[in-house]
């Protein structure tokens, strides 16, 4: 299983059309298991800081093999965690919004949404989970995602 631009593309669509849903103008990054951006949307309006945060946010979940969010309880003062933020040059994101892409206990990438608040921004990126996650995967597609009911050529 692997990112592709075509499955990155399309929870990009998916992501965004909960952002719409939400009345947010939000940026969302897609990334591999190594953390490398595959895809990158900013919707009109979207903040300037959000590209980064955003993209870090999807590097995070990757890196961590985590939610952002879990991550925010364990960094606070006096947390098991404190100060993971301030490494990997600051990279760490511990805001909610980047949530780990796994199929089948493999960690395939990330995604990252930037916009709202913590709880929408998490709310958008689990939209793209949610899709990801009902997927049907054939091994002839060397990772390519096929909807159900769709018909595939290769097969």
């Amino acid at each position: 299983m692997k990112m592709t631009l075509e499955l990155a593309k399309f929870l990009l669509q998916t992501a965004e059309r909960k952002a719409r849903e939400l009345g947010l103008a939000s940026d969302i990054a897609i990334v591999d298991d190594g953390g490398n951006l595959v895809a990158f949307y900013r919707m009109d309006n979207a903040r300037i800081a959000g590209i980064g945060i955003s993209q870090d946010k999807a590097w995070t979940s990757v890196a961590m093999r985590m939610p952002t969010a879990n991550l925010a309880q364990n960094a606070q003062a006096g947390g098991p965690s404190f100060g993971i933020n301030t490494t990997n040059h600051g990279r760490v994101v511990i805001l909610g919004g980047g949530i780990p892409l796994m199929r089948g206990g493999v960690l395939v990438g990330g995604i990252g949404v930037s916009g709202g608040t913590s709880a929408q921004d998490i709310e958008v990126a689990a939209a793209a989970v949610q899709a990801f996650e009902s997927m049907r995967w054939t091994e002839h597609q060397q990772g390519a995602p096929v909807r159900i009911g769709s018909v595939n050529s290769l097969c």
